[in-house]
């Protein structure tokens, strides 16, 4: 386990040269990436979410394909297209940027609900429907959205559906003065990410995914996960709380985290710091919550202060 964290850490430190003071991000991202989850980045533009996608795909050695969504962008233009070939008189697939390791999907709330669905088999079941046909995507597969928060003209919002399919909503935040200067020395003279170089093979990366299921989790934290979730359907200010996908994405990201830091099993210190990153963005709010702007992650460190924390004892782990 020693020699995981290492080399996770050594991951880290390499995403560092090109982002500058977000590692708590960058850690939440490979949480999700180890986890097999997916994670949604919204934010402003030019705080550097593009940055971060490119600097984790080059780390791993991973195969990157950007999707720039437009409201003219098709679902075929995603998933990829058979296209006839007259010399051999045969149809060919041409594989869309779906069909890689890790893989951006910029400004996702630009484009149409019908080419936005054609993610959700992807996310959801790790494979694509082209012409009838189902492909299984490579492992890893890593999707990161980014979608921007202010401006909403011309936008579809993305339905509950799918933003139920992405293990995190996370935000970067404007850069404090230092690490804002710091930005500028590090491009004075060339961009940091041709720096960046794959530290970890993607068949490292599959290795690990397998080692995260392999971490225990007491069922006194399972039920204490049950319980948050349940806070959050008896909340006067939610609608409709969080499903059971939720309470799954929490002990697997939980999961994740425990071996990032380098233990075999979960604490339920993990559970709360993972908590509104991962059920945040599976609330829908009543309509007097949306106009009173109450944040969803409020919503939830509010039920994790009224939840009871289990107190694990050590012979309880294996």
């Amino acid at each position: 386990m020693e020699l995981t964290v290492e080399r996770i850490k050594s991951v880290v430190a390499n995403i560092e040269r090109a982002v500058v003071g977000k590692r708590q991000e960058i850690e939440l991202s490979l949480v999700a990436l180890f986890s097999g989850g997916h994670v949604l980045l919204e934010d402003v533009p030019g705080v550097g979410k593009t940055m971060m996608v490119k600097a984790i795909a080059r780390s791993l050695g991973a195969d990157f394909k950007r999707i720039q969504f437009t409201p003219d962008l098709l679902p075929s233009d995603v998933t990829g297209v058979s296209i006839y070939n007259q010399k051999t008189q045969q149809f060919e697939f041409r594989p869309g940027p779906v069909l890689a390791n890790i893989v951006l999907a910029d400004e996702i709330n630009r484009t149409s609900p019908k080419t936005q669905s054609a993610l959700l088999e992807a996310l959801e079941e790790g494979s694509v429907t082209v012409d009838g046909d189902s492909l299984i995507l490579e492992k890893p597969f890593f999707v990161m959205a980014t979608q921007n928060p202010v401006e909403y003209a011309g936008t579809f919002p993305l339905p509950e559906a799918q933003l139920d399919r992405f293990l995190f909503r996370l935000t970067l935040g404007y850069p404090s003065v230092e690490e804002e200067v710091e930005v500028l020395k590090r491009l004075e003279k060339k961009h940091p990410i041709d720096e960046v170089r794959p530290v970890m093979t993607t068949e490292e990366v599959v290795h690990l995914q397998g080692l995260v299921q392999e971490v225990y989790v007491d069922d006194h934290v399972k039920e204490f996960i049950v319980e948050i979730v349940n806070g959050t359907r008896r909340h006067d200010a939610v609608e409709l709380g969080v499903s059971p996908r939720g309470s799954i994405a929490l002990m697997k990201a939980a999961q994740a985290y425990a071996m990032l830091d380098g233990r075999d099993f979960v604490l339920p210190d993990d559970v709360k710091y993972l908590a509104p990153y991962t059920l945040g963005h599976r609330l829908i709010l009543t309509a007097e919550a949306k106009m009173m702007n109450i944040e969803h992650e409020q919503i939830v460190r509010e039920v994790l202060e009224k939840t009871r924390v289990p107190v694990i004892r050590k012979e309880l782990t294996p």
